[in-house]
């Protein structure tokens, strides 16, 4: 069941350094939400915020709110575990487990929820690989290793191992930022078949995409150098590239700046 999620003034620290300042935005159930803006604006540090990956890092903090469906997942009784496996990460370079086959990556996140029954795992196998349009290609060889696969294939073996687990919601940190662009297409048609069943947040730095994939735009920026980042706009993605409110907005999308 996908989820809807709502920030309210969400601020993020690394020490005393605060990363981004007051994002507030919502991002409705099965939806594709963009998150555009110039390196160093907080995008990145905006997503880990979500899964609570940010406070991973030594002195990394938030402050305000961030629910799903209404739980603010930051209160102190909230389990972090339920909460990385509610919200699945997919990263910026493709990462395979290396020593693991292809069956064992696909499985690998039910094996550490403590899955074992062989006939449940083979059916969510074949059941992720198939969802990330991989299946047909892979189903001869599952014993091979993951690493082996091109980079394309091993993005969406990472996106199927991802979804396995069945999160409600998936975070895209640049997906296709190291692939070419066959294989990128071919993870934009995923991400519109997988926009069915989960609510979609994408980091990308490729407007064209943004405008082809998201329904939501969200723009980040800072005003200079070792400045939070902020959330100068967000809107439906046709109305941030045909008519953008902001003119920093406008500026960076017609590269202007940034």
């Amino acid at each position: 069941m996908a989820k809807r999620i709502e920030a309210s003034n969400v601020s993020s620290y690394y020490g005393s350094f605060k990363a981004i300042d007051s994002v507030s935005m919502t991002v409705e159930p099965k939806t594709i939400t963009a998150l555009i803006g110039p390196s160093g604006c907080g995008k990145s540090t905006f997503l880990r915020s979500i899964n609570r990956m940010h406070e991973v890092l030594p002195g990394a903090r938030i402050e305000g709110s961030l629910t799903i469906d209404d739980q603010n997942i930051y209160d102190p009784d909230v389990d972090v575990t339920a909460v990385r496996r509610m919200i699945g990460m997919v990263f910026q370079r493709p990462n395979p487990f290396p020593t693991m086959s292809i069956y064992e990556n696909a499985v690998a996140g039910l094996k550490l929820n403590g899955v074992k029954k062989k006939s449940v795992l083979d059916e969510a196998a074949e059941k992720s690989l198939r969802s990330a349009n991989l299946w047909d290609e892979v189903k001869d060889r599952l014993d091979r290793p993951g690493a082996g696969l091109s980079g394309g294939q091993q993005q969406r073996l990472c996106i199927a191992r991802t979804i396995a687990v069945q999160p409600q919601v998936v975070l895209m940190d640049e997906p296709c930022s190291a692939l070419d662009p066959i294989s990128t297409l071919a993870i934009e048609d995923l991400m519109f078949k997988l926009k069915d069943q989960f609510t979609i947040i994408i980091v990308t730095h490729n407007m064209q995409q943004a405008a082809r994939v998201s329904d939501k735009t969200g723009f980040f920026s800072i005003e200079k150098t070792g400045d939070p980042g902020r959330l100068i706009e967000y809107d439906d993605t046709q109305k941030i590239f045909s008519n953008p409110s902001q003119k920093k907005t406008e500026d960076y999308i017609t590269g202007r700046f940034g």
